[in-house]
């Protein structure tokens, strides 16, 4: 099989495409036909080494795919050849990735794509949309609650910015530019904030003067004195970022608002969490309540190029790539 993949870690340029031995099914999998695969940060984390994982060598990266299942391994039920699906949470803890035609995958990590969803959206969906997921289960988000959301227009807050509407909640989000913040709108933002011209915290105070119930932090470097300040009564903040943040915290009027603090990651998710999340997804993208926003469609062999273009939108802050970078695999 044709395949992105690399034998070390280091810069975009350590990935190689050409030939790998197709993978085998095993016991509980399903083997399955690439059509599309999507492009994370965690992706390029991996590869570049600043996250150090055991990997596989040559290792193929990748978190999310689409595509149709040409083999069913002993022992699963539920699934079989010609099913249409999608994945995600592979490509880390030792599981090769995605970025090859073929992918042998646990089936407890693999769901249905719905009538109607194209591979591309459905794998563009896949990581963002279960990391927004579990983060406002985890906040028991209810309808006629009031959330704000840093960053409206990035992969995972579209994904919080719609869900949390698909739950009755009323959205603020924050966006770098008013074509970003026209982007949260269409995605059902009820308030947006540009921070380029706006002070978060005194726009956030006028739309909600009682304070948010839940803060969604997309930021490395969390201001905790900001957000508690922002939060109403027992209000939850959740964090998706910063591994190496060490910012300081506000006991004080934390505990005396009665807020509450969820971080999480993604990836330490259970089959079971994950299900749940799948099906609502599901259910969300059949009714086009769910959209990912999709910036650039690359051909599997370009997967170097979409490698450096990531980091220079999610380290450097440059390019001009926003939305998912989607690699297209043909059949």
């Amino acid at each position: 099989m044709k395949a992105a993949y690399f034998e070390r870690t280091g810069a975009p340029d350590v990935i190689q495409y050409g030939d790998l031995p197709d993978p085998t099914v095993g016991t509980g999998q399903v083997l399955i036909r690439n059509e599309a695969v999507a492009l994370n940060p965690i992706d390029t984390y991996i590869r570049s080494g600043a996250i150090a994982m055991n990997l596989p060598l040559p290792y193929v990266p990748g978190c999310d795919l689409a595509g149709t299942i040409v083999e069913v391994g002993e022992g699963v039920t539920g699934f079989r050849s010609g099913d249409r699906v999608w994945a995600t949470n592979q490509g880390l803890l030792g599981r090769q990735g995605t970025f090859s035609e073929l992918s042998a995958v646990n089936a407890e990590w693999v769901y249905p794509i719905p009538d109607g969803v194209e591979a591309s959206t459905a794998a563009a969906t896949a990581l963002v949309g279960i990391t927004a997921h579990i983060g406002l289960s985890r906040a028991k988000i209810r309808s006629g609650e009031t959330i704000l959301v840093i960053g409206g227009a990035g992969g995972v807050g579209s994904m919080v910015v719609q869900m949390a509407k698909a739950n009755g909640a009323q959205v603020i989000t924050t966006c770098g530019s008013d074509e970003k913040c026209q982007i949260a709108y269409d995605l059902g933002a009820d308030h947006t904030i540009n921070y380029q011209r706006e002070s978060i915290a005194g726009r956030t105070h006028e739309l909600a003067p009682e304070g948010v119930n839940i803060f969604w932090e997309t930021r490395r470097e969390p201001d905790f004195d900001v957000a508690i300040d922002l939060l109403a009564q027992r209000g939850r903040m959740v964090l998706m970022a910063g591994r190496d943040a060490r910012p300081s915290f506000p006991v004080g009027a934390f505990y005396v608002k009665e807020c509450s603090l969820h971080g999480f990651v993604m990836f330490k998710a259970t089959p079971d969490e994950m299900r749940v999340a799948a099906d609502d997804i599901n259910e969300w993208l059949a009714n086009e309540q769910l959209k990912p926003r999709i910036g650039l469609r690359l051909p599997l062999s370009k997967a170097a190029e979409a490698h450096a273009l990531q980091e220079q939108a999610t380290l450097e802050g440059t390019g001009e790539v926003s939305g998912k970078i989607i690699l297209e695999i043909p059949s």
